[in-house]
């Protein structure tokens, strides 16, 4: 008899993990159910089973969410339109309750607005599943026969029914969530493609200067923007920006940043004039975005042709590196001011650096710098010097050295900011 016993026990912890191993493996609420309730009845036998579900609704109204005497499977919450809509009666009067009910001898008048999903049956036990304190939904098990049920399994039946309906629950909003989240990065993705049309295709064609670019998200969207401007046969502008932040706020600030001075009818050749009318027009027409990314740093340089004179002004951004072509790096200071879209009306200076003959300049921003590896350590400009004085035959050389280092260098640590580079080279 004993081993009869534990011969019973051990078949029912069997049954009870495969279970919990098939329920933790489904993804879709509605399968899950279904394996569930199918092997949940060898446990708990019955005849029949109700749910019921008020959800949005006030009382008396509820819905029968799930009858496992339908010939039809309706998916709840794919199909809540297709689910019977009631009022009142004997189960409205149990979903409303927030309790359990046992009835031992069920009697249900033929009136009652659901009475059909009550047919037959004699012994019923409610089950409230509680969400925030209330019964939002509520499981019904019947048997035909009266005083069918063994009474000391029902605590445990109540807290399997409520951690199986959390777990329900929350697959529901891993759906949504991952819906929502697809929905995002669609959305995400089209403005990363608005973004980078915004760029140049490709780099000028200048009969004195070489050029190579390098750009890269940290996310869809990102902060980071260059450009280049045909003033005149001789000069060409050159910009590099870095807007604070990542993301859409971050995106509409890059592109109104573009739009402007691309509209821009002043002086192209005069630095501190440009980004002083970027610096007013951000302040102008982006202060909801400016206030969620703080600020933009820029440089902004016009390189003359005739003489390989850079004349240059900075508004808080990384001071670029001068690669010498005798293989001497040195930074590109003076004319460095304020961040735009800090402070309106502000001037910009400018300077100018001589160039010789197969110099290099690197603009970048800071995500080269400030990149990290696995133990916290960051690329740096000693690094980014060592990758600039790699062989190199043009900027792309240079630009393809630089990325390579840094790649090497994170190894499988994600990037955390936008990375761009433009390289000039003059001839």
């Amino acid at each position: 008899m004993i081993r009869n016993i534990a011969q019973d026990l051990r078949s029912r912890i069997q049954h009870s993990l495969d279970i919990v191993r098939e329920v933790s493996s489904q993804t879709d609420p509605q399968e899950m159910v279904r394996k569930y309730r199918k092997r949940a009845s060898r446990l708990y036998p019955q005849d029949a089973s109700v749910s019921l579900g008020r959800r949005n609704l006030t009382n008396p109204w509820f819905r029968v969410t799930r009858d496992t005497r339908w010939n039809e499977d309706i998916n709840p919450w794919m199909q809540p339109d297709q689910l019977p809509l009631y009022k009142g009666g004997f189960l409205a009067e149990l979903i409303y309750s927030n309790d359990v009910h046992i009835i031992t001898d069920l009697q249900i008048p033929p009136d009652d607005p659901a009475a059909a999903h009550l047919e037959g049956m004699k012994s019923l036990i409610a089950f409230p599943l509680f969400d925030k304190g209330e019964s939002r939904n509520m499981v019904l098990i019947m048997k035909r026969e009266p005083d069918a049920f063994d009474l000391e399994l029902i605590p445990d039946q109540i807290i399997s029914a409520n951690l199986f309906g959390r777990a329900t629950h929350n697959l529901v909003l891993a759906e949504e969530l991952q819906k929502a989240y697809d929905l995002l990065d669609a959305e995400f993705a089209a403005i990363s493609d608005i973004q980078r049309s915004l760029l140049p295709a490709e780099a000028p064609s200048c009969t004195g200067l070489d050029i190579a670019s390098y750009y890269a998200t940290a996310q869809r969207a990102g902060g980071d923007y260059y450009d280049f401007f045909k003033i005149d046969d001789d000069r060409t502008g050159i910009l590099i920006a870095d807007v604070s932040g990542h993301g859409a706020a971050a995106a509409v600030v890059m592109a109104r940043m573009h739009a402007s001075l691309h509209a821009f009818e002043g002086p192209l050749e005069q630095p501190g004039e440009v980004l002083r009318f970027a610096n007013d027009n951000l302040l102008q027409h982006c202060r909801v975005e400016m206030a969620m990314v703080t600020f933009v740093t820029a440089f902004y340089a016009v390189y003359n042709m005739s003489d390989r004179t850079l004349h240059y002004s900075s508004a808080g951004h990384n001071l670029p590196r001068l690669h010498r072509a005798d293989g001497s790096i040195e930074s590109i200071t003076g004319a460095n001011q304020l961040p735009l879209g800090i402070q309106c009306g502000l001037q910009y200076g400018s300077a100018t650096r001589q160039m010789n003959q197969r110099d290099s300049v690197v603009l970048y921003t800071d995500g080269f710098v400030e990149a990290a590896n696995a133990a916290g350590e960051m690329f740096e400009t000693d690094r980014l010097d060592a990758a600039i004085r790699q062989p190199h035959n043009h900027p792309s050389d240079i630009v393809r050295n630089i990325v390579s280092a840094l790649d090497n260098f994170v190894g499988d640590t994600p990037y955390l900011d936008d990375r761009t580079l433009v390289t000039i080279t003059a001839k």
